[in-house]
């Protein structure tokens, strides 16, 4: 639709124009520091930071129905910056003008619901967000479209010419900084630090095939992290993980996609998410913070964070009690098919423990919950919500073995309604698919697949046939009657088809 379509009492507020003054806040010594330098850490303790908006009451002022009203027509607006996760300009990055925001086609992926005997199997009704449909096929567009549209911002205001951007991954980070950083051309280079022989093919091409410099080294992701945070501390580099505030602020964009989805009712919805890096459970208690706090929901719904038990240091610190725990302990991963919750020291706990107990405060009891699932759990969750019409990646299943598993324990009911964050899509991690097929997994995932899930091609060769085409050499006459012939009935034969 077009602006003049809308209703006369709408259109003032459908294109935003910049307001605001951000800044970042410290989490550990509460210094405020401007906007006008890229920081991913504190100056002062070397803390993570949060970033926020100090001219909040034009927020407050329009009440959560009007915003629910201008959320709802701005989906019919045509008008690209607002198309994606810019569609809450707002709620997440309001400095920045219209005309420097990178679309990509990132956001408003769907919720699929389950069918019928999905529900049946977990035990409640869910849905699937899947994430997996964003331009690099990974729910780290949300949080990268907003990271690099403040650097273009940042570019354009500082008269910047060139930067290199930087990441470490386990996979979906560098595919998407690096599809970013290519569509801003020669001014943003993009180096990406992988942990050697711990990312599939498929999300090794991405970054590769986007032009970015692609370093490996060895060990896992930690490791990687260690070595990128030495380079964004000592050198003139834009760090892209999820230390950089702007990329959380990206992804709170989830949250506002699911109230709106729902028409912005979610206190019966649990969203359940693996936890990774941290960083994304951040964004998504951020962001119905935010709708609560505007009255644009009226009510928070839970947070199921979920780890394997071969990386999982922010469900053993919620296991001791939250309250009676000073110092996050990290520890040693061990292999992964959630290769992007392989992560021993969450790098944005600190904003976790912080914006949890937050979330917990508002809502007036215990809203923010952590579960634990085994590689088994994981791949069997993968592989049925594929067998029944979704697709999911290695996350997305253990999303789905957390959903069952907090079910089990009591964190929710049959009676709510499940969310569950499909990271990425499941093509970037056929190789699991193929080691679950094939019964080939390395003893350290202690994985042995259910036989009535394991599928492989049958190869039909009947064996009264004595011809078969070939490349540049095909059948003719009698030859390919007989191949049609003895195909059909063999075919026939393996699917048990009866006769017209």
């Amino acid at each position: 639709m077009k602006i003049e379509q809308f209703p006369e009492e709408i259109r003032p507020y459908l294109i935003p124009e910049p307001k605001g003054q951000m800044f970042y806040q410290c989490l550990g010594c509460k210094t405020e520091f401007g906007i006008d330098h890229l920081l991913y850490t504190c100056p002062d303790c070397g803390s993570v930071l949060l970033l926020h908006n100090r001219n909040q009451k034009h927020l407050k002022d329009k009440g959560g129905a009007i915003w629910q009203k201008i959320f709802d027509y701005r989906r019919m607006l045509n008008h690209q910056p607002l198309k994606g996760i810019f569609r809450y300009y707002e709620f997440i990055a309001p400095i920045i003008p219209l005309e420097q925001i990178i679309y990509l086609g990132e956001g408003q992926t769907p919720v699929v619901k389950a069918n019928d005997r999905l529900r049946d199997m977990v035990g409640l009704d869910f849905y699937f967000k899947d994430d997996g449909l964003n331009p690099s096929a990974s729910f780290k567009d949300r949080g990268m479209a907003c990271a690099l549209s403040f650097i273009n911002h940042f570019a354009k205001t500082h008269q910047t010419d060139s930067m290199l951007a930087i990441c470490a991954s386990t996979g979906d980070t560098s595919a998407s900084a690096a599809l970013y950083a290519s569509y801003m051309g020669d001014f943003l280079k993009s180096a990406v630090l992988l942990p050697r022989g711990k990312v599939t093919e498929q999300q090794l091409a991405q970054p590769l095939g986007s032009g970015a410099k692609v370093l490996e080294i060895q060990g896992v992701f930690d490791d990687c992290m260690r070595v990128v945070e030495a380079l964004a501390d000592n050198y003139h580099v834009a760090l892209l993980n999820s230390k950089n505030s702007w990329r959380i602020l990206g992804q709170e964009s989830f949250s506002f996609e699911i109230a709106q989805d729902f028409d912005y009712s979610v206190g019966d919805k649990a969203v359940v998410l693996p936890i990774g890096n941290a960083g994304n459970i951040t964004a998504v208690m951020s962001g119905f913070l935010k709708f609560h706090r505007e009255g644009i929901i009226a009510e928070l719904p839970k947070i199921i964070g979920v780890q394997s038990k071969h990386a999982d240091p922010v469900y053993r610190y919620y296991l001791e009690g939250d309250a009676g725990i000073e110092t996050f302990k990290p520890i040693t991963v061990k292999q992964s098919v959630a290769q992007a919750a392989m992560i021993g020291n969450p790098v944005s706990m600190p904003r976790v423990i912080h914006v949890a107990r937050n979330y917990n405060q508002v809502a007036g009891e215990r809203r923010v919950f952590v579960v634990r699932v085994t590689e088994q759990e994981i791949m069997d969750a993968m592989i049925i919500a594929n067998r029944n019409g979704n697709i999911a990646c290695t996350q997305g299943g253990e999303s789905m073995a957390g959903l069952k598993k907090a079910l089990e324990e009591g964190y929710v009911g049959p009676e709510e309604v499940g969310i569950l964050d499909s990271t990425a899509h499941m093509l970037k991690f056929l190789p699991f698919q193929e080691m679950y097929f094939q019964d080939s997994f390395e003893p350290e995932f202690n994985i042995k697949p259910r036989p009535e899930l394991k599928n492989a091609p049958t190869w039909i060769r009947p064996k009264d046939l004595r011809k078969y085409p070939e490349p540049g050499q095909p059948l003719q006459g009698e030859d390919m009657q007989a191949f049609v012939r003895e195909m059909t009935k063999e075919i026939a034969g393996i699917l048990n088809l009866k006769k017209k």
